[in-house]
């Protein structure tokens, strides 16, 4: 009886899966390699620089900008909520 281990695993793509149901019903292994098929490459999207500064430059600042808006009483709630969130995991 094979041992777990011995069995050679699966592939969980269903066409390598079908590609080696064919190799081991024809006994011998097919000439093509799969890594190499070609695929559709995908589009790449190219970003905006003038919308990438804008969105970085209001990240840089977002932070403080709020804090320095935020009352002390708003603050030390923001806060107690977080240490809540902290501690209840």
């Amino acid at each position: 009886m094979l041992h777990y281990s011995m069995v050679k695993k699966r592939p969980t793509d269903i066409m390598l899966r079908a590609r080696q149901i064919v190799e081991e019903a024809i006994g011998e292994p097919l000439t093509e390699n799969p890594a190499q098929e070609p695929t559709t490459p995908q589009p790449t999207k190219e970003k905006n620089a003038a919308a990438v500064a804008l969105g970085r430059l209001g990240g840089l600042k977002g932070g403080k900008a709020r804090a320095a808006k935020l009352s002390p009483e708003e603050r030390k709630e923001i806060a107690r909520k977080a240490a809540a969130k902290r501690w209840k995991k």
